[in-house]
């Protein structure tokens, strides 16, 4: 088992400009494997029997300049296209994005704002203050059972006036939630480095039948005038769930890139 983890970790050594900020994130993501509650910080130093004075420093390893949070996430598509064994239909990676709604009871956190409740439990208000998260993952396993494996995950909304410092007055305000979510599913099929790319993706969602608009940059060029790369439809076969007699079938896009 340590053999296996060092041979996923070790690549990650060249995202990391300081030895030290490396071990560190090793440490950190030990913890968050062996953990037992989800207290943060506290929950891998009290798993991991850490002295108490390493709070602080793995509080500022996320601040630390020495990495980049889109190097990390070139390597880790990269980890995941070497190990993992991927679902592929028709040539074609498959790729899950759906969004989650947290309630938090803090008013002053940074990306807290006001949400609308989907739930159609009537025990649920309406409306909720918390976070909106967008996640995207892609099925991996064999023919016994699938998993989704995290590859990106984000606050897709109530962040943009945070990302507004960082943006000039020519810049465009930030996309909807279902538009972040298709570009995350995009850079992750377009990926600079071929030995990274998952090229050609069906990308499955529910909530994705609501982008009707399709992106410029997402077209087909040399595509006829009614097609374009995404296109909506059922998969070729049926990895959605079944509930009794019931099936669910999932809407998708395809990513020809």
């Amino acid at each position: 088992m340590l053999k296996y983890m060092n041979n996923l970790l070790l690549p990650f050594r060249s995202c990391f400009s300081r030895q030290a900020s490396f071990k560190w994130f090793v440490v950190l993501i030990v913890g968050f494997m062996l953990r037992s509650d989800h207290l943060g910080v506290t929950s891998v130093i009290r798993d991991l029997s850490l002295n108490a004075r390493c709070y602080e420093t793995l509080t500022h390893f996320f601040r630390s300049s020495a990495w980049l949070t889109s190097l990390l996430w070139q390597r880790w598509l990269q980890v995941v296209r070497q190990h993992a064994p991927l679902l592929v239909i028709q040539g074609r990676v498959v790729l899950v994005g759906d969004g989650m709604k947290q309630a938090k009871e803090g008013r002053r956190m940074p990306g807290v704002k006001r949400l609308h409740q989907e739930s159609e439990n009537d025990a649920k208000g309406e409306y909720i203050f918390g976070h909106l998260f967008g996640a995207i993952g892609i099925l991996v396993g064999d023919s016994r059972k699938w998993f989704c494996l995290p590859l990106f995950m984000n606050l897709q909304d109530g962040v943009q006036t945070i990302l507004g410092w960082k943006k000039s007055a020519s810049e465009v305000e930030t996309p909807s939630h279902v538009v972040q979510m298709i570009e995350q599913g995009f850079e992750a099929a377009k990926i600079r480095s071929s030995a990274v790319a998952f090229g050609s993706i069906f990308l499955v969602g529910s909530c994705l039948g609501a982008a009707e608009y399709v992106p410029p940059r997402f077209r087909n060029p040399h595509a006829p005038s009614d097609q374009s790369q995404i296109e909506r439809g059922r998969l070729p076969t049926s990895p959605c769930k079944k509930a009794g007699a019931r099936y669910v079938f999932c809407r998708y896009r395809e990513f020809a890139v």
